[in-house]
């Protein structure tokens, strides 16, 4: 396996691609970054692949298992994300385990409970004993075995109750830094930092769709603007773990090269 973790030599992402994920909210959030690129995918669930056992003792670990599995399976790259939410005062727990502190009917209200009720027992009911972060590590696989790896985090505190239906996972929970809304209270848009998608002003439409390349009009007038890329729509750093660590994807390996 050829592992990239550098600035240089990236390889460029073409083509149909892999979305290693069968949870539906990480699903509709890649889609979400992924669309202005005019990349189609199709997910892993889609396909009916099997989830592989995340055996890794990192997120970069576990989302290449995902990617590499994904790619090899079905001979097309494969992107994949490996999140979790650390909390300071629990030495970083529930962190690569986020997901299985939910158990296996993805019950994360009571993993939010679960979090809460160990917070109560040290004591940190103040915002500076309940500071947290989530991680995301994306790694985009090619069938060859050849990896790109990246990595962001988002700083927070972690609130009670849960406030907000958006999102998924411990997103109600958790206020990051410099906000008054939970990820839970935000809608995909605000919650990645980035402005809403460019529409066909003339008919009131998308003027992207997946098998469009990037910057393509679809029944747009010849003065409609063209859809902005990532880095067009999010200059800085983005808003949610997600958004950040595909933004040095997106500039790495969708970029023009």
């Amino acid at each position: 396996m050829s592992r990239n973790l550098s600035n240089v030599a990236h390889r460029h992402i073409s083509g149909r691609l892999v979305i290693a994920t069968h949870n539906s909210g990480k699903l509709t959030e890649m889609r979400d970054l992924l669309a202005p690129y005019g990349i189609s995918a199709i997910s892993a669930g889609e396909l009916g692949l099997p989830e592989p056992d995340e055996t890794g003792m990192t997120f970069c670990d576990n989302a290449a298992i995902k990617a590499l599995a994904a790619a090899k399976a079905t001979g097309l790259p494969a992107f994949a994300d490996d999140s979790g939410l650390a909390v300071d005062a629990l030495d970083g727990a529930p962190g690569i385990h986020s997901a299985r502190w939910a158990g296996p009917d993805k019950d994360f209200r009571g993993a939010m409970a679960r979090i809460d009720e160990k917070l109560r027992a040290l004591d940190a009911t103040t915002p500076e004993r309940r500071k947290a972060h989530f991680v995301s590590a994306l790694c985009v696989a090619w069938p060859d075995g050849h990896t790109e790896d990246f990595e962001a985090r988002v700083d927070g505190v972690l609130i009670w109750p849960p406030r907000g239906d958006q999102g998924f996972g411990y997103d109600p929970m958790f206020l990051p830094d410099g906000h008054d809304r939970t990820f839970g209270e935000m809608s995909s848009v605000e919650k990645h930092g980035l402005p809403p998608p460019a529409r066909n002003q003339a008919e009131g439409s998308p003027v992207s769709r997946p098998d469009c390349a990037p910057n393509e009009k679809v029944g747009a007038r010849s003065d409609a603007k063209p859809v902005p890329t990532f880095a067009d729509r999010a200059p800085g750093k983005g808003l949610s773990h997600r958004a950040r660590a595909f933004l040095k994807l997106a500039e790495a390996c969708l970029a023009p090269q």
